[in-house]
């Protein structure tokens, strides 16, 4: 079954302006998401708890603070937490006054991989092709951002989490650099991330959680646009170790070749072409004894791919790569293919990622350009994103 979206919703910034206006009331805001949800999510299944009644108080809560003259940078914005216990990192978004109204699906039990999600109403299916997933593990917060249910839900990423349901249900999908923000995972392998419609409202994300979202700050998501220095961009198709599919290798490239064309970034040419070695061996290992003293050949692995990225970045400042080596597979599986292939390399170096729409492959299923960026580069990233959607849009289908 092929399907579109639903029409864009307001975006974040939009609604919180209105509701810092009182053009617009918080309460009513909520109450349309979780009307949408309703309408909506027994066949995307992108849910695992609607919280109808503590929405709506949280949502009244921040009427009463913008009626008191609080300055609230998010206020009213409806927003989805990754499973159960994402609201226990949400904190800042609350302070913000996001209003949480459910939490969003992730993988359930009874399958290895991690690229689907189990919602209330069973599997999760892409918004896009309900035959497909909409990818993993933050399945239910890329499915509802994409179909219009809220304009911002958040995710964390330690393989691709954030950035291959980007990809594949076409959003906005930010991977923090790892370290930068709190994270309980003990491998280091784990960053928070967000997923939007719109680069505008992951940068609103990130002043908040990074602490520059603040009251005095609240009317700053309208930063004007400074003079645009476009910046150098090394693209591989591969890493130097991958063999993604044609198809979606064409799509991603043909992005950057328009970002290049409308003076977005800058392409270049590194001295030497990059040439990684395969994270899989070190991430596996790392993951599987997360106590343990990484072995030589990890520390090796690490180290190598290191010393290349920062060849790399000494020469420029993004690495641009498909997100995903293939389309959304089917309900049934991957087969033996790593969707996480041209991700996880940089939960294991760190550095901050994020994924934008390229435009749509043959199958009619959207594909990822991801973006790389040096370490403490996150504003880059974003202000990137936010001039490829000004020049040249998320792309056109296939």
């Amino acid at each position: 079954m092929t399907t579109t979206p639903a029409p864009l919703t307001p975006s974040a910034a939009d609604i919180a302006a209105a509701v810092r206006a009182r053009t617009l009331r918080a309460v009513d805001v909520v109450a349309a998401a979780l009307d949408r949800i309703e309408r909506t999510d027994p066949t995307l299944s992108a849910f695992i708890e609607v919280w109808t009644e503590e929405a709506l108080r949280r949502a009244a809560d921040v009427d009463a603070r913008v009626g008191a003259g609080e300055r609230l940078p998010l206020a009213g914005v409806p927003i989805g937490v990754k499973g159960r216990r994402g609201l226990r990192t949400a904190g800042p978004l609350l302070a913000a006054g996001c209003v949480p109204v459910g939490a969003t699906s992730v993988p359930g039990p009874g399958t290895v991989w991690q690229t689907w999600g189990l919602g209330r109403h069973g599997r999760t299916v892409n918004p896009w092709r309900h035959d497909r997933t909409p990818g993993g593990s933050s399945a239910g917060s890329a499915a509802a951002v994409a179909a219009g249910l809220v304009p911002l839900a958040t995710g964390n990423d330690g393989a691709g989490s954030v950035r291959i349901p980007a990809a594949w249900c076409g959003v906005v999908g930010l991977k923090v650099g790892n370290g930068r923000l709190p994270t309980t995972d003990r491998t280091g392998l784990m960053a928070p991330g967000v997923l939007t419609r719109c680069a505008a409202d992951a940068a609103a994300y990130w002043r908040v959680v990074a602490g520059d979202g603040t009251a005095s700050d609240a009317d700053g998501d309208r930063e004007p646009i400074a003079p645009y220095d476009p910046p150098a961009a090394v693209w591989s198709p591969d890493l130097g170790f991958d063999s993604p599919d044609p198809d979606v290798v064409a799509v991603a490239h043909a992005a950057a070749a328009r970002l290049a064309e409308a003076g977005v970034i800058r392409s270049v040419r590194p001295r030497a072409p990059l040439r990684l070695d395969d994270p899989a061996p070190a991430w596996l290992a790392l993951r599987a004894a997360p106590d343990a003293e990484p072995t030589p050949a990890v520390h090796r692995i690490r180290a190598t791919n290191d010393d290349r990225l920062a060849a790399l970045f000494a020469d420029a400042r993004l690495l641009l790569t498909p997100t995903a080596p293939t389309p959304p597979h089917g309900h049934d599986g991957p087969g033996d293919r790593y969707s996480t292939a041209l991700t996880w390399a940089f939960n294991l170096s760190g550095h901050p990622a994020i994924s934008i729409p390229a435009g749509f492959g043959p199958d009619g299923c959207p594909v990822g350009l991801q973006l790389v960026a040096a370490h403490g580069e996150e504003s880059l990233l974003l202000t990137v994103a936010a001039a490829a959607e000004r020049n040249i849009g998320p792309g056109t289908r296939g």
